[in-house]
């Protein structure tokens, strides 16, 4: 009896399973929906990289921004139009998100990275920047202006990742993408409002989470091949070298949420103290994506710094 009902349970899950699984989307269908007006593509060893270049055209220093986990250029939309009439900004979807999709070589790392970051700013005529991320895109952007320290004037950081957690509550995505098994069924399975819990546990007003933007997270998730490279990104995790923090030699302006439980506002210090040369912006009441809670905050301070 107990072994019948074992079986009849497994062969009830294995639907379940079947039943809840997301198709890839083709890139074709997700650039009629998502591509911009003015955003293009550009060949990258194999990658079709989704970018957008808009501003001042004659600006010689552009603002690069690098988005975090699971985001795309749509991240910045609004600092953008913000900081526009000021400066060029360069926007682009990381190898593994968004219309960008997964490396060919599948291989993620932080030297694969400074290697794209490269071989993009070179096929844009990019000689030297001023470089912003967040979370994930703020590791990238540190590490490359060590790598580059010729080609990167300024860095801005925004609850950057660089320093082991602590006590962070994390994302309830991120805890299921690290757990063995489970995991893999997250390349067939990604239900939409997991998707949204995810969305909530980064943003500190819940409000903020509308369903068009947790519809845009989950289509490019589902963009073909995003899965898979996200997974291998989480297997095989990019750690930084928290030491290496000391080297930068760039102006930093270091922006943080207090309200981030996934990545704790205590880490602005921690920046501020390893980078000489550095200046903090706390904001009360914002979560892990500052430039979407208070975009006008974090404008009037990138602005104020590349003074």
């Amino acid at each position: 009896m107990i072994q019948s009902l074992k079986i009849v349970t497994f062969f009830l899950f294995g639907v379940f399973l079947l039943s809840s699984c997301d198709a890839d989307i083709p890139v074709a269908a997700l650039k009629e929906k998502y591509q911009k007006s003015n955003s293009a593509f550009i060949d990258i060893d194999g990658m079709p990289v989704h970018y957008i270049i808009e501003g001042k055209s004659d600006d010689s220093l552009p603002i690069v921004f690098i988005h975090g986990t699971s985001a795309s250029l749509h991240t910045w939309d609004t600092l953008s139009s913000l900081l526009k009439t000021n400066k060029k900004i360069i926007r682009f979807d990381l190898p593994a998100f968004g219309l960008t999709g997964p490396n060919p070589l599948n291989q993620y790392s932080f030297n694969f990275y400074n290697q794209f970051i490269d071989e993009f700013l070179l096929k844009l005529n990019v000689t030297k920047c001023i470089v912003a991320g967040n979370s994930l895109g703020g590791s990238i952007a540190w590490n490359y202006a060590i790598a580059s320290p010729d080609k990167v004037k300024q860095l801005i950081l925004l609850d950057a990742s660089g320093y082991p957690k602590k006590d962070e509550k994390g994302s309830l995505g991120f805890k299921l993408a690290a757990v063995p098994v489970l995991n893999q069924a997250l390349k067939h399975i990604s239900p939409i409002s997991l998707i949204r819990k995810s969305l909530e546990d980064a943003f500190y007003n819940k409000a903020l989470v509308k369903e068009e933007m947790v519809q845009q997270y989950h289509d490019l998730l589902l963009r073909e091949g995003n899965r898979s490279a996200i997974l291998e990104l989480f297997q095989h995790t990019m750690k930084p070298d928290a030491t290496k923090i000391k080297t930068i030699t760039q102006p930093t302006l270091i922006i943080w949420g207090k309200e981030d439980q996934l990545i704790s506002y205590k880490n602005a210090a921690l920046f501020k103290q390893d980078i000489r040369d550095s200046r903090v912006l706390v904001l009360d009441k914002v979560g892990h994506i500052p430039m979407e809670e208070a975009p006008n905050l974090v404008a009037a301070a990138i602005i104020e710094f590349i003074k």
